[in-house]
């Protein structure tokens, strides 16, 4: 199991918390261990570090919070150029330097993987979090850019997991390739069978996804031996999670809350 040190809140005071993923970057603000703060932003390879304080400002400002407020911050990214930007704002928010999530990070989390530098930081910091809200074992179903399950063991190990195309890289592939298809909402369709054309494709891609999942769940299940909770996160669950058989919870601050938890270790 995952052991977390013993922490006093007053370690720090407020934490900007950024997960900086492909498509869109969350930022969460820690008032000690309660997100006071969550917002979402596109994000854009080209933003500089003064590009990002504009937009962390304006966030700021909608949340109610201080500029300044910011003491401490800690960064999950799968995306290297931006990495460094962040860095950058993070020095001039704090005057200090802010925890980078990598897989060589003391999280107490073991990672039973080849080579676990290719593991991104936000799958570690979603699994640290899995693991300290719904124990061992447990499964992460990450649906983001794309959708990610995670899987710890019953000793609460890192083991490895299965990274397929998100739900909106599907649907983008087959509004592109198909001629006579034109782009639609991805919502949950009515019936399975579809009776116009939107609705074929609705059902496809959503039933389509979570029947995926659920039948790569149970195969994870079926190799590990037992089954385990599993919990949904990313910007997309909600879309389809309540169609899923194996999904136990949905916790859309998990990366978050990994970061926090993270952080506090260190």
């Amino acid at each position: 199991m995952l052991a977390m040190t013993a922490w006093n809140p007053m370690e720090f005071s407020m934490l900007l918390a950024v997960d900086i993923g492909n498509t869109q970057t969350v930022v969460g603000m820690y008032d000690a261990t309660e997100l006071v703060l969550k917002r979402r932003i596109a994000t854009l390879s080209s933003d500089t570090a003064d590009e990002l304080l504009v937009k962390l400002q304006g966030l700021f400002l909608l949340g109610g919070i201080t500029f300044g407020d910011a003491t401490d911050v800690a960064i999950a990214s799968v995306v290297p150029s931006l990495t460094e930007q962040w860095r950058h704002v993070a020095y001039r928010l704090t005057d200090k330097e802010p925890l980078v999530l990598t897989s060589t990070t003391d999280t107490g989390l073991a990672l039973h993987y080849a080579n676990p530098a290719e593991i991104g930081a936000d799958r570690i910091a979603d699994a640290v979090a899995a693991i300290h809200l719904y124990g061992a074992p447990v499964l992460v179903v990450d649906f983001g850019t794309a959708t990610n399950i995670e899987v710890v063991n019953r000793e609460g190990a890192f083991v490895g997991g299965i990274i397929a195309p998100g739900l909106a890289i599907s649907a983008e592939a087959l509004f592109l390739a198909a001629a006579r298809l034109t782009k639609i909402d991805v919502e949950v369709p009515p019936t399975i069978i579809g009776t116009t054309t939107k609705g074929a494709v609705q059902t496809g891609l959503t039933y389509g996804e979570i029947d995926r999942i659920d039948g790569l769940v149970r195969r994870v299940f079926n190799e590990l031996g037992y089954t385990a909770p599993v919990v949904a996160t990313g910007g997309l669950s909600h879309r389809v999670v309540g169609l899923s058989d194996t999904i136990t919870h949905i916790n859309d601050d998990l990366t978050l809350e990994g970061l926090r938890l993270i952080y506090q270790r260190q």
